[in-house]
């Protein structure tokens, strides 16, 4: 399985399939075939799921805020902005809409299935991001999955505080001082912390690496440097109760910012990307298993038509609603609308809510997750690939006012 990730990537570019299909497939035949005692269910294992989700998405975040070749501005982001404060919200507010009209759920579970449903998945859409650093592989679809993806893990974390605080404490949560605390805490202070923190060590990283002792430390070091990186970043941000995924991204967007054009950020991209790959195949394989031993066992046919309804209506219409105004072409926003890739963030915020709240009988919760998480990974696997090279072939426009080629020749990248 290690020597399929490394040659699957490449042999796969030019056909509708994904790494992810496959690991998947391997979980549900290697756990079907009864030879191994191990029963990776994430209900059983609700702590290593969380830890093992935790560390996978933590790693994809360093290495998608290390690809963007763009500085981060009001304009060139303009896009990504309103995924984030339309497009999310939305997605959220219909979502647990849904859960409670056409699932019975209680609105705290409501909450954590759409918190959780929100954000597009950092891993499972890296085959639509962004290329390596400098490869030029950024057009405005790529650019804007890979920026959302980025940050709308952290920003969706307040949904889930707010889902745990409403299993806790009920309808008082709105009447009492607990929406004020929630806004206070929450949303304002572990967001500025994230964001403060992320911008400090990367500061201090980029310093580190390009600049102490005139050369810095890139001309001595490997990629390895990018995963203490985002340990430091993730675990100081814990420490102050910030939120570690915005920490994560913001340090690696520092560090890119600190100098831009360094051959470095492409050795550190490429170990990251390494490093979360074979993380995502250990997940997506013990998916697979838990897939093969029950774990769609209580989704019944009103909560599987729920979850197309989240995957196909719910995220394409507020992406494109969120994106009408925005200076993209027509085209541009139905792919970036398609694209709401749901994966491994997913499970992390549903293993993290239901060891924080009170939620109760959570079976069905997690079939819905896990359904709307396989269907995702098989139709957005078949569609990205066909899709991006039909988005290649027909060439666009950067916002920045300059062309947007995504694949360049190689003489062009390399001068």
């Amino acid at each position: 399985m290690v020597l399929l990730v490394s040659w699957a990537p490449k042999g796969l570019s030019r056909f509708p399939i994904s790494l992810a299909m496959i690991c998947v497939g391997l979980g549900v035949a290697i756990f079907s075939l009864d030879v191994m005692s191990f029963d990776p269910d994430p209900r059983t294992w609700d702590t290593l799921t969380e830890r093992l989700t935790e560390l996978v998405v933590i790693i994809s975040l360093m290495g998608a805020g290390l690809k963007l070749d763009r500085p981060v501005s009001l304009k060139g982001w303009g896009p990504t902005w309103r995924l984030l404060a339309i497009a999310m919200p939305l997605t959220i507010a219909a979502t647990a809409w849904l859960g409670v009209a056409g699932l019975g759920f209680s609105l705290a579970m409501s909450l954590l299935l759409g918190a959780a449903m929100a954000p597009t998945d950092p891993v499972l859409a890296s085959d639509v991001q962004t290329g390596p650093p400098k490869s030029g592989e950024e057009n405005e679809v790529r650019f804007n999955l890979t920026a959302e993806a980025g940050l709308n893990d952290a920003l969706a974390f307040p949904f889930v505080n707010l889902a745990i605080l409403v299993s806790l404490s009920g309808a008082a949560v709105w009447t009492g001082q607990g929406l004020a605390q929630w806004a206070a805490v929450d949303v304002a202070w572990k967001l500025v912390a994230g964001a403060a923190m992320g911008w400090a060590v990367g500061k201090a990283m980029g310093w580190l690496i390009f600049q102490a002792h005139n050369n810095g430390i890139s001309r001595h070091a490997d990629g390895l440097v990018a995963i203490g990186a985002t340990f430091i970043a993730y675990a100081a941000t814990e420490i102050v109760h910030g939120y570690g995924f915005l920490a994560v991204f913001v340090c690696a967007l520092t560090i890119r910012a600190s100098e831009r054009e360094d051959d470095f950020h492409e050795e550190m991209h490429d170990f990251a990307e390494q490093i979360e790959r074979l993380l995502m195949m250990l997940v997506l394989v013990l998916f697979g298993g838990a897939l093969a031993n029950g774990l769609l066992d209580a989704l019944t046919w009103t909560d599987a038509l729920i979850g197309l309804a989240v995957l196909f209506i719910v995220r394409p219409v507020v992406g494109y609603v969120s994106l009408i105004g925005s200076p993209l072409l027509k085209r541009d926003r139905v792919m970036l609308a398609w694209l709401g890739i749901r994966g491994l963030g997913s499970v992390y915020y549903l293993a993290y809510g239901l060891s924080h709240g009170d939620f109760g009988d959570s079976e069905r919760l997690w079939a819905i997750t896990g359904f709307i998480i396989l269907v995702s990974i098989i139709v957005h696997g078949i569609t990205a690939t066909p899709l991006m090279a039909l988005l290649e072939r027909l060439g666009g426009r950067s916002l920045q006012g300059r062309a947007a080629p995504a694949n360049p020749p190689r003489d062009e990248r390399l001068g």
